[in-house]
């Protein structure tokens, strides 16, 4: 059995939660915040067993897509000190940050 953690950005959250639903799949859902764009994001967890884990991988890839967004600098580059004037920048958020665990024990009680 494998432990699957799924962190997607929260406009995809839902979909990606849906269609595993859809497909048989029980997925536990968790609020969590980025450390970089201090944004949500939606932390998802799903144990499954090993021969379905690529099935659960497509689908997340399917349903959680990058894109691109703009937002303004919050920190002056080294020097700049108190002039800094936030900027705005392009960033790619969106996409899926994975991990596949593998799980010693499972009981459900």
């Amino acid at each position: 059995m494998k432990l699957v953690f799924a962190i997607v950005n929260d406009d995809d959250g839902h979909k990606v939660m849906d269609e595993l639903n859809r497909n048989g799949f029980s997925v536990t859902k968790l609020c969590s915040t980025g450390g970089f764009l201090k944004a949500g994001n939606t932390t998802l967890i799903c144990g499954v067993d090993e021969e379905k884990v690529e099935d659960v991988l497509n689908i997340i890839k399917k349903k959680s897509k990058s894109r691109k967004q703009v937002i303004n600098t919050s920190m002056p580059p080294n020097g700049m000190g108190s002039m800094f004037v936030p900027y705005p920048v392009e960033v790619v958020v969106g996409g899926a940050t994975i991990f596949v665990l593998n799980v010693e024990r499972f009981e459900k009680v």
